[in-house]
């Protein structure tokens, strides 16, 4: 996100430095799940431990200052270092403890058979005494699992990608991120069709983001909301603490490495990084991919970025620049990934 996650790191920076850590029990001690993803090969769960309330939901027809102080609120967080959590997934269970920024990561392996496709809910508890936290605190957690009749995974970006972002108009961006809400957001023209067309058959989606993880709780909202299917949604942490800044190569990897039986197709836009970071992932795992989709919208389709990917494009694997949906629709049907709905 450029300038606007520099922007965002100072703030976040400055808000830790200037809030007063308290040593007591902890007011509004809150565990957040993040959706987890996993299969045969293993089972990858993230979260987060803050002591904030839980964020208000967006309701229709609300003022842009509810909507302003909700995003503010995801941002500006009483973050929980040390906190000693245990998770369980169908048999299979492991402690971790929050890192500095209150972040987690764990990867657990259930036994061949015990996860439940499409969804099986874990559970994330406090393991331990903690700033003199007393009864039981845990929340559910749920881990995509691809079923046994999908044909292909979906790996694809976020913003400018399905959710009409302008990345590379910076003071829009900012009032849209900010102002905007999980039911005023606007997905690009026939996305959400393509995307549940794309996923016939229980092919898994997996949303794969430079957004910072304070954005989560609206990512998945959003796709609710506008009927997207749901599925992971992989976002990084402006700090770059252990837990939270894998870049984002990594996390396809990831999802590359705990699901070896699925091809994929990519879909990102044309406004940052997609083209180079989907051209590299895909010369180095050629018989992964099926289809490269990337949404034009530069504001200078001539600035030569994608054309330096294509020009050098190499690969046996279809790479198209599209200008909408529709373009995308056509190509994929062409290769028979959508032929369950035609």
């Amino acid at each position: 996100m450029g300038i606007v996650t520099r922007w965002l790191v100072v703030v976040e920076r400055a808000w830790d430095a200037a809030r007063l850590r308290r040593g007591g029990v902890p007011d509004d001690f809150r565990i957040e799940a993040y959706l987890g993803h996993g299969g045969p090969q293993g089972v990858v769960v993230r979260g987060r431990v803050v002591n904030d309330p839980p964020p208000t939901d967006a309701e229709e027809g609300e003022g842009v200052g509810s909507a302003l102080r909700r995003t503010l609120g995801s941002f500006f967080t009483d973050e929980l270092p040390g906190v000693p959590l245990r998770v369980t997934v169908a048999d299979a269970m492991a402690d971790v403890v929050t890192d500095e920024e209150g972040y987690f990561l764990v990867r657990l392996a259930p036994s061949v058979g015990a996860l439940t496709a499409p969804w099986t809910v874990g559970e994330i508890e406090l393991a331990g005494p903690y700033r003199g936290l007393t009864g039981h605190h845990s929340v559910p957690v749920e881990v995509r699992v691809p079923e046994p009749t999908a044909r292909f995974g979906v790996i694809s970006d976020v913003d400018d990608t399905i959710l009409e972002t302008g990345v590379q108009r910076i003071g829009h961006m900012v009032r849209q991120t900010f102002t905007g809400s999980a039911l005023t957001r606007t997905p690009f023209p026939g996305a959400a069709d393509l995307y549940r067309d794309l996923a016939a058959d229980g092919n898994p989606v997996f949303y794969v983001s430079s957004s910072p993880w304070n954005l989560h709780a609206f990512l998945v909202a959003f796709l609710r909301h506008r009927a997207f299917p749901l599925g992971p949604v992989l976002l990084r942490d402006l700090l770059g603490t252990p837990s939270g800044r894998e870049p984002k190569h990594v996390r396809i990897h990831e999802i590359l490495e705990l699901h070896p039986e699925l091809r994929f197709v990519l879909l990102g836009d044309s406004g940052e990084e997609d083209p180079q970071i989907y051209a590299d992932i895909v010369r180095t795992h050629p018989d992964r991919f099926l289809a490269v989709y990337i949404r034009e919208v530069r504001l200078d389709p001539g600035d030569g970025r994608v054309e330096k990917v294509t020009d050098a494009w190499d690969i046996d694997v279809p790479f198209v620049l599209a200008a909408d949906s529709d373009v995308v629709r056509r190509h994929a049907e062409q290769l028979g990934l959508l032929t369950a709905q035609t």
